[in-house]
């Protein structure tokens, strides 16, 4: 039983959070997406310096919610908070993504118990895509519902998706085959599909003109019963997209040009 003194204390820490809430039209986001037990888990992180002051949202979804934040260790460092929506999120599909996947056996079957299991797999998922290689935003904690990583953007403003970029074909081509081989390195390297990959989920660093793989939750071990269909999905995804931009595709050869490096 936690006594009321105790209670007293965390209730301010969580009032004392929510003043650091930028303005009053971002304060009726938060009061729409954050209970108290969110707001004192990222209470710890901001005590830890892992986020000194909240801003904005960046983007707003069933499953999550990202916000801009910025944390002052080592120098200022703009941060994505990414909380996933313990009330909203549609668990029955996120178990079929969890069921099979070694990493998470065992874990009760409750709403918050594989909302909070997709945050840690999204966590693991985003460190093996780095480790092998693909860019992807660098994880740097997960506590509850709330991972925090890399802000792909500058000053508050994300990085746009590619769906959104108008790119010439010399630029198409140039970002077409880095998602090829950013797949093949998920595949060959990390032992990973995206299991949902397509103009929506993929950002361009318009500073050098580069893709970036986001939103990798779902993603699954190519041993996943449903790996192969997953990979077409996502080879079809991608084909489709580039197509229209008159980049020449053969899904059959981009699937081998995945595969090649684990024969």
């Amino acid at each position: 039983m936690v006594n009321d003194k105790k209670l007293r204390r965390m209730d301010g820490k969580v009032d004392e959070f929510r003043m650091r809430i930028k303005d009053s039209s971002d304060r009726e986001v938060f009061g729409d997406v954050f209970d108290t037990a969110t707001l004192m888990a990222l209470y710890e992180l901001a005590k830890k310096g892992y986020i000194d002051a909240m801003g904005g949202s960046v983007s707003t979804g069933k499953e999550a919610n990202i916000f801009h934040a910025i944390a002052k260790k080592n120098g200022v460092l703009e941060v994505a908070v990414k909380i996933y929506m313990i009330s909203t999120a549609n668990f029955n599909a996120m178990k079929d993504y969890i069921l099979g996947d070694p990493r998470f056996t065992g874990i009760k079957q409750t709403r918050k118990d594989i909302i909070m299991a997709w945050a840690r797999k999204e966590f693991k998922n985003l460190k093996r895509a780095q480790e092998a290689g693909v860019r992807v935003p660098e994880p740097y904690i997960v506590r509850r519902n709330i991972l925090l990583m890399e802000f792909i953007g500058k000053d508050g403003i994300p990085m746009p998706q590619l769906k959104d970029v108008k790119l010439t074909e010399k630029e198409a081509m140039h970002i077409f085959d880095r998602v090829v081989e950013y797949m093949a390195l998920l595949y060959s390297r990390a032992g990973l599909i995206h299991a949902d990959l397509s103009e929506y989920n993929i950002l361009v660093d318009m500073n050098n003109m580069e893709p970036v793989i986001i939103d990798m939750g779902q993603s699954v071990m190519i041993d996943h019963f449903n790996a192969e269909a997953f990979l077409k999905r996502d080879v079809d995804n991608i084909a489709r997209f580039f197509k229209k931009l008159n980049i020449p595709v053969d899904e059959e050869e981009m699937i081998l040009k995945i595969k090649e490096e684990t024969k």
